[in-house]
Parts: structure tokens; C-alpha cells; sequence
């Protein structure tokens, strides 16, 4: 087995550094002076170390974002936050080599996919929320407050960034969890404190001196990197906090919102999914079958919208699982600087084993295990993609959030369709879903029934800065991406005026 590629001369330079958190503008050291170290999951080796802040960096960085959004932070106009916005989505262009070799590295996701979101995405998202800052208005109201006739009272609304805002992201996506955060923060007026996954702090470090290159005042951006149970417990209960942006599982969300009661502050959620793919016998299978593929085994499973129940119509059941089969037998596992990886590895040991364990208890109830199903005998952390048919609803590996590269299939025929909607419904999720068909009717009337945040027809996640995306149910609190994102930052005030 050939060693992976060797990142560049800049990217091993910024790997031995001893980092540090970032306050107010400055690199400092951790008070307790701890450090963790941060691992390749494509080897399964230490790579570098990180500061381990705590509750004490953390009240240092709140103090950081009050200053700045009371002070300098305050002053810019909206179409100065723009130009900044703008600017920063240039830097990630210029910096982009070194940024896709530490998504990779820190995340071990195949190198394609880093190019797309370091290249793409994440500048075309901070661009579109560069055009925001000078569009958030309020509204004049025909109002007659106190009994005042019209023409006495001038009534009108504000709105106005909310605040101190704490992002907690999680280690699926580092960079663009990073960024569906700071854009809107910084398109409002917010000020953030960024507390990053552990397993993943490479990208937020670096995206926090690419901020104040590109004229982000000290004290807006802050970054602490450290572990859930001390930093990041302590900025979602932190009472100079005024709102805490939370990605990650719906069982640490339901922790940050108990935290966050201590000042009621306001908190916005992504949680988990469990998303169905239903696909009907008229569906076009050369789209359907690499597009089921693809929806399951994107980010090696590791993504919140991953298509993982797929519903198949019983007349091309066959044909779209052997289909699917051959993808991911296909699939070529590798380290993610690898150009010819298709699948990187799972983002742990832990986390190989927590799919393993799912993967143990599909066959133990009786799953027909069609590919897949085992960690391969290699360096780094990889789980092969795995397909399941002949399951039903009652089963663990249907019911539960895997995380991890593991489709089950479930057929139906044509007098099940209330019966699939049922059990598309039949989970404690809704956050994406797709439908494959060539009948809009029909696709459409079973967008109506999936109770999710986002259903997309004859494609799966479909994802766009300008289209919004969230939860429903125990997947989350309010929406990301487009005009919605701005709305968890912002607060309305309501202002009369009589003469």
C-alpha cells in the first residue's frame, strides 16, 4: 500500500505550529495550559496539537465579543461588513491549496470533495451573504398606538444584530460548518465565539487569520478550541452570551438547550437526520442509482442528510440495489490527498466501531447484507460502504442515526404509498428526503407527506446558499442558508414617535 501524498511545504509549516487560541485578535495560550493532540483519520497518526481551552478562555473570549460589538464593530457600515465579507471570500480563494489539504487532513474526506467546498461553495456562500448587510430593513406600520389619530405617530421597526453570538460546529464538514456560522454573524453585526470539534480544529484556525487579513476588527471573530464537556458546555451556558449557533447531534443539542436557560438566551439547532429516499417504478434509474449511491455514501455517510432509508418500489427493487451494490464495491477507499480515493475513512476508531456496532445488529435481525460490512485491514480508520436490503422499519439500523456508510433498503408496491409516507415520517427526524420519479404529480404529492425541512425531487440535498435548510422536529430549531439564516442574529425593536 503506497504512503498518502505529502501535503505542501505552507500546510506542514501550519501543522507544527503550536497553536494557540484566538481572543480578541491575538494568538494567546490556554490558562490551564493544556493541549490535545489532532489526529489524520486517513492514518490514524498525530498530526499536530491544539490548545484545550476552558471555561476561564471562554469567559476571555465572550469579554473579546462584547468589546467589539460595543465598540469598533458597531461603527462599520453595512456596506463596509459587505466589503469585508467580500474580501474574505477572496482570501479562501487565494489560500485555497492550503485550506483543501487541511479539510482533508483534519476531517479525511476524499480530496474532490475538499476542492468543491474550499473552491465552490464556501466563497460563492460568503458572497451571497456579502449582498445581505445593506438589505436588512425594517418596516413602517400604520399603527395608532395610545389612541393617536393618523399623522401624530410615526411607528416603524429596527432590526438589529442580536448580539454575542457562541458557535459550536461539529467534525462531519469542519470548514462549511464554520461557515454557515461566521456569514451571517458577520453580514448582521454579530460578534462570534467559535468553539470547533475537537477532532477537527485545523481549518477554524486558519479561516481565523484569514479574517483579520481581510480587515475583520479584533474581538469579532474569536476562536477556542477544546473539548465539548468544558469549552463548549461553558459558552452555551455563559450569560455574556446572547446566542448559541449549535451543529452537531440532537442528544448534545438537547444539552445546549437546557444550558442556554440560565439567561434564556436564543439558540438555533442542526441536529440529526434519518432521511428517506423514495424512489417509484418510473424513475429514471440512471439517475436514481448512482444519486441513491451518492446520497448515502457522501462524507463516507458522516453528514446530516444522508439518503440512509431508501424506499424502492418493488418492480425495480432488484435493479437498483445490484446497482447501488456495484458503486460501492467499486468504490475506491483511500487517503483523502489520494486524487484516485472515492471514500475516505470514518472520522475515528470510536466512530468506526459505533457503525460496526449498528452494521452487527442489521445482520443479527435478520438484514440481507448485500456488500460491505467490515473495516478493512489498513492504516487510519476506514469502514467499507455497506448495503442492506430486505429490511423493515422495526429494525436498528433503520431506526437509529448511523453517521456512518450504511444503506438500508425497503421495498413497497403500488398500494403502499400512505404506508412509505408513514414510515418516512416514522422517526424522531426531518431533515432532508428526496423523491425519484417522472411524475411531477406524483412527486409532488409525496413532497407534501414527508414531514421534513428540505425534499428534493429526482436529486438528493440540494443544497444552494439562497435555499433555506433545517429540521424539523428533533432535527433542529430554525433554518440556515438564504434570507432565513439571518434571522436567528437579528432582533426586531419596534419604535413609535409622536408630535
Amino acid at each position: 500500500m503506497t504512503p498518502p501524498p505529502s501535503p505542501s511545504t505552507a500546510t506542514r509549516a501550519f501543522l507544527a505550529r503550536p497553536h494557540a487560541l484566538y481572543i480578541g485578535g491575538r494568538w494567546v495560550a490556554p490558562l490551564a495550559g493544556r493541549r490535545f493532540d489532532v489526529f489524520d483519520p486517513g492514518t490514524g497518526e498525530r498530526i499536530a496539537t491544539a490548545a484545550a481551552g476552558d471555561a476561564a478562555d471562554i469567559d476571555a473570549a465572550v469579554a473579546a465579543a462584547r468589546a467589539a460589538f460595543t465598540g469598533p464593530w458597531s461603527k462599520f457600515t453595512a456596506g463596509e461588513r459587505s466589503r469585508v465579507i467580500w474580501k474574505l471570500a477572496d482570501l479562501i480563494e487565494q489560500h485555497a491549496a492550503e485550506l483543501i489539504e487541511l479539510e482533508v487532513l483534519d476531517n479525511g474526506q476524499p480530496l474532490a470533495v475538499a476542492q468543491h467546498v474550499v473552491r465552490n461553495l464556501a466563497p460563492e456562500f460568503f458572497r451571497y451573504y456579502a449582498g445581505w448587510p445593506t438589505k436588512i430593513e425594517g418596516a413602517t406600520i400604520p399603527a395608532a398606538p395610545q389612541g393617536r389619530r393618523p399623522g401624530e405617530v410615526l411607528s416603524f421597526t429596527l432590526r438589529e444584530p442580536i448580539g454575542v453570538v457562541g458557535a459550536i460546529t461539529p467534525w462531519n464538514a469542519p470548514l462549511p460548518m464554520l461557515m454557515v456560522k461566521l456569514a451571517p454573524a458577520l453580514a448582521t453585526g454579530c460578534t462570534l465565539v467559535l468553539k470547533p470539534a475537537e477532532l477537527t480544529p485545523l481549518t477554524a484556525l486558519r479561516m481565523a487569520e484569514l479574517c483579520s487579513e481581510a480587515g475583520v476588527p479584533d474581538g469579532v471573530v474569536n476562536v477556542v478550541t477544546g473539548f465539548g464537556e468544558t469549552a463548549g458546555a461553558a459558552l452555551a451556558a455563559h450569560p455574556g452570551v446572547d446566542k448559541i449557533a449549535f451543529t452537531g447531534s440532537t442528544e448534545v443539542g438537547r444539552l445546549i438547550v437546557k444550558a442556554a436557560t440560565g439567561n434564556l438566551k436564543k439558540v438555533s439547532l442542526e441536529l440529526g437526520g434519518k432521511s428517506p429516499v423514495i424512489v417509484f417504478d418510473d424513475a429514471v434509474l440512471e439517475q436514481v442509482i448512482p444519486g441513491a449511491a451518492r446520497a448515502c455514501f457522501f462524507l463516507q455517510g458522516q453528514n446530516c442528510m444522508a439518503g440512509t432509508r431508501l424506499y424502492v418500489h418493488e418492480k425495480v427493487h432488484d435493479q437498483v440495489v445490484e446497482g447501488i451494490a456495484t458503486i460501492a464495491r467499486s468504490m475506491q477507499l483511500g487517503h483523502g490527498l489520494d486524487p484516485a480515493s472515492q471514500f475516505g475513512p470514518l472520522i475515528s476508531a470510536e466512530q468506526r466501531e459505533r457503525v460496526r456496532g449498528y452494521v452487527e445488529a442489521g445482520r443479527r435481525e435478520g438484514g440481507e447484507l448485500v456488500c460491505g460490512g467490515s473495516a478493512p485491514a489498513r492504516p487510519g480508520w476506514f469502514f467499507q460502504p455497506t448495503v442492506f436490503a430486505r429490511m423493515s422499519a422495526d429494525m436498528t439500523p433503520v431506526k437509529n442515526e448511523i453517521f456512518g456508510p450504511v444503506l438500508c433498503v425497503q421495498s413497497f408496491g403500488d398500494d403502499d404509498l400512505e404506508r412509505v409516507a408513514r414510515e418516512a415520517n416514522a422517526t424522531i427526524y426531518g431533515l432532508s428526503g428526496s423523491v425519484w420519479t417522472r411524475d411531477i404529480g406524483r412527486a409532488l404529492g409525496m413532497v407534501r407527506r414527508i414531514d421534513s425541512g428540505q425534499v428534493s425531487v429526482n436529486m438528493h440535498a440540494a443544497v444552494d446558499p439562497a435555499m433555506p435548510f433545517g429540521g424539523n422536529r428533533q432535527s433542529g430549531w430554525g433554518r440556515e442558508f438564504g434570507k432565513e439564516g439571518l434571522e436567528p442574529y437579528l432582533k426586531t425593536k419596534g419604535v413609535s414617535v409622536a408630535w
